[in-house]
């Protein structure tokens, strides 16, 4: 049965967005769309002195840049603690930052297992605990996670990668329930492929990957991703606009502030679509027996 979906509204004051990794790719293109539109920017990076001319850049559109290591397990709520005593008062979070290691499952050891949920899953986790509880205090925010169709629909070498982001799609449709009554929203967003560095800075496990999986399809796509030479579909800038329009409810956002997924990249479609038949196929095959497995009640 379908429930009725929960109803938001939003202030007309500028919003504050806290954006992580703005140095490159898509967070520097959403953090440039929101500075445009009148919207105040605390973008995050891990070195901002790599990138002065980027920080200068938001500094000097008033906003701010500040150090932050999604890694570290006390580094976001000093972050947050240290904005809410400046007097910000964060509206939308942006989780954007990311890496991925690549290479088939049986490559990872537990320690590259566990360094990609550090970035991909604790690490927005850690974001989300510290500034929910101000957004759902004040009855107003906006959680944005940028996730991966890998998560949605499996892709081959990107296990971990999967795993992480699929972990943290399934703790924010637990947490898109609980915030709801108290007007903040939670969008997840189903990346594609784009022409950020995504693929240039992913990494390989240590283990070398074994004979038999050399040559396959898959594996020569994901390596021409790794390297550069695939040329990526997707354009971040009109990515960051359709984000920030579905966040505000301005342009194609209009009357969708209440929706939970925002699918980006023409590579998504047919994804959606694999997951949408799997799902169909298992209830045809299964469906009557998976309501047949009742215990009797005399």
């Amino acid at each position: 049965m379908a429930t009725q979906a929960p109803t938001f509204t939003k202030p007309t004051r500028p919003l504050t967005w806290l954006i992580t990794g703005c140095s490159s790719g898509l967070g520097l293109s959403l953090a440039r769309a929101v500075q445009s539109n009148g919207h105040t920017v605390l973008a995050t990076s891990r070195q901002p002195s790599r990138t002065p001319d980027l920080v200068s850049e938001i500094t000097q559109n008033g906003g701010e840049w500040h150090a932050l290591d999604v890694d570290s397990p006390i580094a976001a709520s000093e972050l947050v603690s240290t904005l809410e005593s400046a007097g910000h008062k964060i509206d939308v979070l942006v989780n954007n930052a990311g890496y991925a290691i690549l290479g088939a499952v049986e490559q990872f050891s537990d320690e590259e297992l566990r360094a990609q949920m550090e970035t991909v899953y604790f690490g927005p986790s850690r974001l989300i605990r510290a500034i929910v509880p101000g957004m759902r205090e004040r009855r107003f925010g906006v959680v944005v996670n940028v996730s991966s169709g890998a998560g949605l629909e499996g892709r081959e070498r990107m296990g971990a990668y999967a795993a992480a982001k699929a972990a943290m799609d399934g703790l924010c449709k637990v947490l898109a329930k609980e915030i709801a009554p108290f007007n903040v929203r939670l969008l997840t967003v189903w990346l594609g492929v784009f022409n950020t560095h995504f693929g240039t800075g992913c990494v390989s496990p240590a283990k070398p990957l074994p004979a038999d999986y050399v040559g396959s399809v898959a594996m020569k796509m994901l390596e021409a991703i790794q390297s550069g030479k695939h040329v990526a579909d997707g354009d971040k800038d009109k990515a960051a606009k359709a984000i920030y329009e579905v966040v505000v409810g301005e342009g194609v956002g209009v009357g969708h502030e209440s929706e939970e997924f925002l699918p980006l990249g023409r590579d998504m479609i047919p994804r959606i679509e694999l997951v949408r038949d799997r799902l169909v196929h298992t209830l045809d095959v299964f469906g009557e027996i998976a309501g047949n497995v009742y215990v009797d009640k005399e």
